[in-house]
């Protein structure tokens, strides 16, 4: 059951109207999914996380698949349903094989049960795994 009622087209503000303008010009799609009809109740949310969205999965150091494979885990781990869903076809969009999908469940396991050791354990960080201090702005 959903917390909020999903806005269509015709019940959107203006602002809000203007940001699914925008994800769907960006998408090249008319659908727009009912994550942002959720966000549609607060504009400003709506274009704050758009924004953030935008400029995160966008191009950058990082290839798009490795991004949506990257949001794949991290929902996995946080149990989002919904953005494991709508990433992981993203992710399958972008070119993610069934192997790669198989090895990315598997680290994601993998790395949860280590986690939960280590946090458990409460074991120390290794002075080598230490990142160095940051160099001093001149």
């Amino acid at each position: 059951m959903s917390g909020v009622r999903l806005l269509d087209d015709d019940e959107l503000a203006p602002e809000a109207k203007a940001v699914f303008g925008d994800i769907r010009a960006a998408r090249g799609s008319e659908h727009v999914n009912n994550f942002w009809r959720a966000l549609a109740h607060d504009p400003a949310l709506l274009a704050r996380v758009w924004g953030q969205v935008k400029a995160t999965m966008g191009p950058g150091a990082l290839d798009p698949l490795t991004k949506e494979m990257i949001y794949v885990a991290v929902s996995i781990a946080n149990n989002c349903e919904y953005c494991v869903a709508s990433h992981m076809a993203a992710a399958r969009a972008k070119g993610m094989s069934e192997a790669q999908l198989m090895e990315l469940i598997a680290v994601v396991g993998l790395a949860s049960q280590t986690n939960r050791i280590a946090s458990g354990l409460r074991v120390p960080v290794d002075g080598r795994f230490a990142a160095p201090p940051a160099a001093a702005d001149s």
